[in-house]
């Protein structure tokens, strides 16, 4: 097993002990990544230029000093793209009804996004895309940045 399925695997069980998925969710999540090909670093015909390696996580990171319950807050979430992968081959299984709900709401939240249009054959553009993101948010008081690495 390469390590980035590895990592994932391991991922996916680290939010099945903390709760964060259920038993159900984390087999469905590990047998998609079962029936996943080999990650894209262990392919010979990658579309990534070979000065880069591809984007292994994505990372959100907040940190801010506003005033809260607890003091200051700080989150770091790293989300291995192999799960976005994963994800996206899960996501054919949701409903066609439950599929048009999720759509009317993104759209009633200003959200111009067709979850039909979200496949496997187009996500590994999409991935390649987010491996030159990098957002960073600074105000007086709070710091965010989501990238790639």
């Amino acid at each position: 097993m390469n390590d980035a399925k590895s990592d994932d695997r391991r991922s996916i069980l680290d939010m099945l002990a903390a709760g964060t998925i259920n038993a159900d969710e984390a087999e469905r999540l590990l047998s998609a990544l079962d029936r996943a090909p080999a990650s894209p670093a262990a392919s010979p015909d990658t579309a990534y230029p070979a000065t880069r390696a591809p984007a292994r996580y994505l990372r959100v990171q907040v940190d801010t000093d506003e005033p809260g319950d607890g003091g200051p807050t700080k989150v770091n979430i790293r989300v291995p793209m192999q799960l976005l992968r994963a994800g996206v081959r899960l996501s054919s299984i949701i409903p066609p009804a439950a599929r048009d709900e999720v759509n009317a709401a993104m759209h009633k939240q200003g959200i111009p996004f067709d979850i039909n249009q979200l496949k496997p054959e187009n996500l590994e553009e999409l991935v390649e895309q987010l491996a030159d993101l990098t957002v960073d948010v600074d105000q007086e008081k709070t710091k965010v940045r989501i990238f790639c690495e």
